[in-house]
């Protein structure tokens, strides 16, 4: 090995293309790849045999007459779809403006009734506010009333008329009343409709009487007389006049046929009703709404008094339907009734013909076609049927012979309508595939000839690679793939000459393997690795594994140890193959020395990335030397691989050893010896029981970090020991980053992330005018005049971005930097806030950078699954309206930077100069921050305290990237003050009514019944939803892996009992700590955890963090109370120091 390593050293400085490297890692993953120093050995056949040439030239034109047919095939199969899309297109736009045309106007039939009814009460309201008895009732300003009602039922000139009914007993006295009120109504209408009329003209066009015109005496005006009831025309609109000025007013409506037949009805069923007419005004119809004395219609007893009626044509429902450009839709309007004929003003007849008009509609415009059906038949299968009125009126009240009509809408497209979604495309496409598969047998030809000369150059690279591929197998396994390659016929020139991947799966052959006597196997497992993972994103966790092992791979090519394979967080590696070593042992040893050394470093500067906790990952190292089996396992993606007792036995040194140390088998160990690594050995104090092997003395080997080094091996080993590699492996893969303690490597990864969320809070502002007086005045004032608890809100105003403004930053705009300066303020607020954190074993700064791990977890998580995959669809194909949809899943939380800024900001001074005693202690203590807060003492000290450093003149810069404006200040104040206090888990006042808070946010009922908008709701549920946030992740270790829980209970215990035995607590926490923690779990974790899985916004966390939850409660239930006495067993241990 020791050659081998040489020769990478001295070619250390030629230059290999990537298609040689390619070649090697093609051989690898499998495949074989051939070729030797020797110019005719493992090089494949270079000539083609003349049959080998004849079946290319066969392929050849097979594949001509192949894509022939495929262009012919693709070329109808994309005429016969696009034509269908089209089909489709025109199916679909047609059922939408179909849709929209029933719509509007069903919309606009209800709107008539509603405004019909409307002037009814109105009238009958009117009559008695002024104590009028009926029939003697005028509706004063009737001109302008029906004028400003007239918009609400549309059309260009509706007619509104208003008839009393008049008994036969008061006539007399009505004439006189009609006569004198008559005046007045035509005044106002003359006013109102600036007519060019005088009263006196149209008084003297009015009779005084009743009347109806005699067509058998020359239509004379002839006095009503021998009729119980009648109906007489009084107030209408517009202002009708009739020949030669005269009025229609006292004219008895129940003279024409159609208006007594609406009567008749209208009296009986005591409800509205209409007709259908197609004689008169285009298809026009008259609905008659009754009037009932009194308000109260609805009462039996009320008595019909008068009428409304309204006469417009049906040309006006399907005006302004649709938008312009969308032409050519027929609407058929059908009615359930038959035909009526008025042949004269007082005469008509039934024909047993259905009654139907069709109308064309262009848009906004419509246009009468006729009394009969318009459309064309070959669009049958399209018509849309809705019903556009039915009463409703019960049948058996309708007098016999009567009909009330039902209007049914029938709508159809035309030619014009489908003409503009059925084009020339088709075509057009056809023709473009038929040309691309006429450009791909062009370009076939010309990579036909060019295949062939790459065929012959690809093959003199493999030969080259042979020096690579001589590196990687053993030499016995190498050889034999050669010899196997020459026994295989010639390859194909169309085929890859890289891809032997049938040579490897040919179970025909004998495999390839071989026994490799003289090795050592070394496993390597991160240790706490698991529940170090368990807090973290998957990324996190491939960016540790990634960097961990490439700095593995580095070492593992200096010394001259073959990467075998890794297996999650456990590296395997063996030395004395592929090339056998005598010092194989050796080369290992310093291996697993550098990996040791080299697991400090990259975790110390990875903690700087990845949070608390990383630094304390460790390596567990196990070592055994003895004989394995090696060779290409055949199958999918074949590859190299190891069997055997050695590499059973190594695995079981790794499981059954200690973090941070390297143990090895007794064969290892005398090997070492021998080696004169003697004084780097030391024996395990006590047998091991190892599985399949029983008791087994190992050792232990001193790594980089221990007192004894390499560089004190003695002077015996030198002419086995390379003295090339002698020198200390501290200096040999140092890595060049400065000694930092912890935490400053948790102040380097909380300022990491705070930057980063300020950089978004600065990208996400809008330019505009900006007062920097006013928020330095605010600076100055906010949370002066009250005390922190004072400061809470229930619902916290959230920054609400629109559509545009999501779509803008989610396609990637130009994030805005903070600046060296406010980094650099940054950098030293958070050393202020961590040395002001006190050195308690629970509530100290790393619980509080655990805390904000978790706070960023969630954060990310705050994302349904469905949404977040639909914006992991390429950034074009995302839509503003789901980015919004995005939003306001998340109650706002995601979408405004700020918050998530003051989220954080929260966790990490949550605790600041926490005692290391809860409330309860300081209130009994009466210390000074107890006296001036008297409830939530820690949690408004902790506040103020990181208020007032940040408002110091040295963090200006900092401050203003935070907040920019008086509303992001006290939005950002408000967020801390309810996110901080949150964490307030003891106070049952506090308890009860963040319960009840979520509870309101999250019931079944409509808050919009309770007068709260969208907004409002969603603010209220993104306000409790973080405090719950902050909440789960201020005890986040409860809803982890069971060791980290552990850990943190354990610390959090020593808190505890410490303040006990210094005498600031009067109960000793450890006689009841078992209990507790089953109870803290059952009423305080679970539900958390259930609350946070319920509320739908943390994805797959708020699962994990209940699995963890009830997990880590059953696990306690089982060792808590064996854990207790460890607790006190180690406190007593420590006190004794």
């Amino acid at each position: 090995m020791k050659r081998q390593i040489s020769t990478f050293e001295d070619n250390s400085n030629v230059q290999h293309d990537d298609n040689e490297s390619l070649a090697a890692t093609s051989f690898v993953t499998g495949t074989s790849v051939v070729g030797s120093d020797d110019s005719d050995e493992g090089v494949p056949a270079k000539h083609i045999t003349i049959q080998g040439q004849n079946a290319v030239r066969f392929s050849k034109v097979l594949v001509f007459f192949v894509l022939f047919l495929a262009a012919a095939a693709v070329a109808t199969v994309t005429y016969i779809l696009i034509i269908n899309e089209e089909k489709t297109e025109f199916k679909s736009q047609f059922s939408g403006a179909a849709s929209e045309i029933v719509t509007v106007a069903r919309k606009n039939a209800d709107q008539i009734f509603a405004t019909m009814n409307a002037l009814s009460v109105s009238i009958a309201s009117s009559a008695a506010a002024t104590n009028s008895s009926w029939p003697f009732v005028r509706v004063p300003n009737w001109s302008l009333t029906i004028e400003s009602l007239s918009t609400l039922i549309g059309g260009e000139a509706p007619i509104i008329a208003f008839s009393p009914i008049v008994e036969e007993s008061q006539r007399g006295m009505w004439s006189a009343y009609s006569m004198k009120e008559a005046g007045n109504w035509y005044a106002e209408s003359i006013s109102n409709q600036k007519k060019n009329y005088s009263v006196e003209l149209l008084m003297n066009g009015t009779l005084p009487f009743i009347h109806y015109y005699d067509v058998q005496n020359n239509f004379m005006p002839t006095p009503v007389r021998g009729l119980a009831t009648t109906l007489p025309a009084w107030e209408q609109y517009p202002l009708i006049t009739g020949h030669r000025n005269t009025m229609y007013t006292n004219y008895d409506m129940l003279q024409f046929p159609q208006v007594a037949t609406l009567f008749d009805i209208t009296n009986a069923t005591r409800r509205p009703s209409m007709d259908f007419n197609t004689d008169l005004r285009e298809a026009a119809n008259s609905i008659m709404q009754p009037i009932f004395e009194g308000v109260d219609s609805k009462s039996k007893d009320s008595k019909m008094v008068g009428v409304v009626w309204l006469t417009m044509k049906w040309l006006d429902y399907f005006q302004n339907l649709l938008v312009e450009g969308v032409d050519g839709i027929i609407v058929v309007l059908r009615s359930s009734c038959s035909r009526v004929r008025y042949e004269s003003v007082n005469a008509s007849t039934q024909e047993p013909s259905e009654t139907v008009v069709s109308y064309l509609i262009n848009g906004p415009n419509a246009e009468y076609l006729g009394e009969f059906d318009a459309h064309d038949s070959q669009y049958d299968a399209l018509e849309v049927t809705k019903v556009l009125v039915d009463l409703d009126v019960d049948e058996s009240k309708i007098p016999d012979g009567n009909c009330i009509p039902k209007l049914t809408l029938h709508l159809y497209p035309t030619e014009e309508f489908e003409s503009r979604y059925l084009s020339d495309k088709s075509l057009y496409y056809t023709i473009a595939v038929v040309s691309i598969f006429a450009f791909t047998s062009m370009v076939f030809i010309l990579y036909d000839f060019f295949v062939g000369r790459r065929q012959r150059t690809v093959m003199d690279r493999i030969i080259k690679q042979d020096k690579i591929v001589s590196d990687v197998f053993p030499t016995a396994i190498r050889e034999r793939l050669y010899d196997a390659q020459k026994q295989r016929p010639a390859q194909d020139d169309l085929m890859d000459p890289l891809d032997f991947e049938g040579q490897t799966n040919d179970m025909t052959e004998a495999p390839l393997a071989d026994l490799f006597p003289n090795t050592t196997v070394m496993f390597a497992d991160i240790a706490g690795f698991t529940a170090w993972s368990s807090a973290r994103e998957p990324s996190q966790v491939f960016i540790l594994l990634e960097t961990i092992y490439g700095a593995f791979d580095k070492l593992a090519y200096r010394y001259g140890v073959f990467k075998v394979e890794t297996v999650g967080d456990c590296y395997v590696a063996v030395g004395g193959l592929p090339e056998p070593d005598k010092d194989h042992m050796v080369a290992v040893a310093r291996f697993a020395r550098g990996c040791m050394k080299k697991m400090k470093e990259v975790t110390a500067k990875l903690e700087m990335r990845l949070g608390p906790d990383t630094s304390d990952l460790n390596l567990r190292i196990g070592m055994h030397s003895g004989q394995v089996t090696a060779g290409v396992l055949r199958g999918e993606r074949s590859r190299f691989q190891l069997f055997g007792d050695t590499m059973n036995t190594a695995s079981r040194m790794e499981s059954s050893g200690s973090p941070k140390q390297i143990q090895m088998s007794q064969t290892t160990a005398n090997l070492l010896i021998e080696a004169g690594w003697s004084r780097l050995i030391r024996p395990r104090n006590h047998k091991i029981h190892v599985k399949g092997k029983g008791e087994m003395q190992t050792y232990w080997l001193l790594n980089s970090n221990d007192d004894s080094s390499e560089k004190n091996i003695s002077s015996e080993a030198s002419d086995t020991v390379d003295t090339e590699h002698s020198a200390n492996l501290d200096e040999d893969v140092d890595i060049g980053i400065a000694e930092t303690t912890k935490q400053e490597r948790l102040v380097e990864w909380t300022v990491e992330i705070m930057g980063s969320l300020l950089q978004q809070v600065m990208s996400s502002r809008s330019n505009g005018y900006k007062d920097p007086g006013s928020v330095a005045l605010k600076e100055q004032t906010i949370g002066s005049d009250k005390t922190v608890l004072d400061e809470f809100v229930p619902i916290i105003t959230l920054k609400r971005f629109g559509s545009e403004e999501l779509q803008e930053r989610k396609q990637g705009s130009p994030q805005s930097s903070i600046g060296e300066n406010a980094t650099s303020q940054l950098r030293d607020y958070i050393s202020n806030v961590a040395s002001m954190y006190r050195e308690n074993p629970f509530h100290n700064f790393e619980h509080a950078t655990h805390v904000t791990a978790s706070v960023k977890k969630l954060l990310m998580r705050i994302v349904d699954t469905d949404k977040r995959n639909a914006l992991l669809r390429p950034k074009e194909e995302q839509s503003s309206m789901e980015l919004m949809d995005l939003a306001g899943h998340s109650y706002g939380i995601t979408s405004d930077p700020l918050t998530q800024f003051a989220v954080v900001f929260s966790a990490i001074i949550h605790d600041l100069d926490h005692p290391g005693v809860p409330n309860t202690q300081l209130l009994k203590e009466d210390t000074r921050t107890a006296k001036l807060y008297q409830k939530s003492i820690a949690e408004q000290n902790s506040v103020d305290l990181a208020w007032e450093i940040l408002m110091g003149p040295e963090y200006e810069d900092l401050r203003a990237c935070i907040y920019e404006s008086e509303e992001e200040l006290c939005r950002f104040r408000q967020l801390v003050v309810n996110t901080v206090l949150a964490t307030d888990i003891v106070d049952k006042g506090l308890q009860a009514l963040r319960k009840a808070r979520w509870e309101t946010a999250f019931a079944e009922t409509d808050l919009a019944a309770a007068g709260e908008d969208g907004i409002e709701s969603e603010d209220r549920k993104a306000t409790i939803v973080i405090e719950h946030l902050i909440q789960a992740s201020d005890v986040s270790h409860t809803m982890q892996h069971w060791h980290i829980y552990k850990q943190w209970n354990e610390k959090f215990f020593m808190e505890c009992y410490g303040a006990f035995r210094s005498g600031r607590a009067d109960v000793d926490p450890s006689t009841n700590w078992y209990k507790g923690e089953i109870g803290f779990f059952d009423f305080y974790v679970i539900p958390l955890a259930k609350k946070l899985h319920s509320c739908g916004v943390f994805g797959v966390s708020s699962q994990e963090y209940l699995n963890y939850a009830l997990a880590n409660r059953d696990e306690w239930v089982r060792e808590g109370e064996k854990l207790v006495d460890d607790y006190l067993e180690k406190y007593e241990s420590i006190a004794k120091r």
